[in-house]
């Protein structure tokens, strides 16, 4: 073994990037804004969007309607990919079961049907805008951890830090104690 060489516990020390996140304080900021995205959209479309729905035109109401069950749609699939990965943190399943629950609920990778026109979407209730945008992007946000996490390979933790390791070759390239 050369001065580089970094040598790996055996697997039972090996890191799971899943695992890992999903017992992080990041996952639960996540979940806590997946989670008031659901509520605070449901309360807008019960409330004040049946208000706002009725003031727009006889055109953007078909693209209200549209927009509305899409985005109930994509909330409804953010929350039981959230839901099911709180389920791994508290360990009341495994990331395999985990994987399998999965299948049940597929988050979309793209939408079917978007609406045509920029100008629909203009056409729409600005809340219902900006929501509909707030939960493309957290759906963006999942499906590259979802990603991440599917592809999981557990990762191997060096015995010495790699800091520690280019530390310790600084100083020998340099002549340092």
């Amino acid at each position: 073994m050369t001065e580089f060489d970094i040598t790996f516990r055996d697997e039972r020390d090996w890191v799971s990037f899943g695992e890992s996140f999903v017992a992080s304080e990041g996952f639960k900021t996540l979940f806590r804004e997946g989670m008031l995205l659901v509520e605070e959209t449901a309360a807008y479309l019960d409330g004040e969007g049946r208000a706002e729905s009725r003031l727009i035109s006889r055109d953007a109401t078909l693209a209200y309607a549209s927009e509305s069950m899409r985005l109930t749609t994509r909330l409804m699939q953010i929350a039981s990919w959230l839901l099911v990965q709180r389920a791994v943190s508290e360990g009341e399943i495994s990331l395999s079961e985990a994987q399998e629950e999965k299948t049940k609920v597929k988050l979309n990778a793209a939408e079917r049907a978007v609406i045509e026109t920029a100008d629909a979407f203009a056409s729409l209730p600005l809340r219902l805008q900006d929501l509909v945008q707030r939960s493309r992007r957290l759906h963006a946000r999942i499906l590259h951890l979802d990603a991440l996490i599917s592809e999981d390979r557990p990762m191997p933790v060096p015995r010495e830090s790699p800091v520690t390791a280019q530390f310790g070759r600084l100083q020998a390239a340099f002549g340092g104690k």
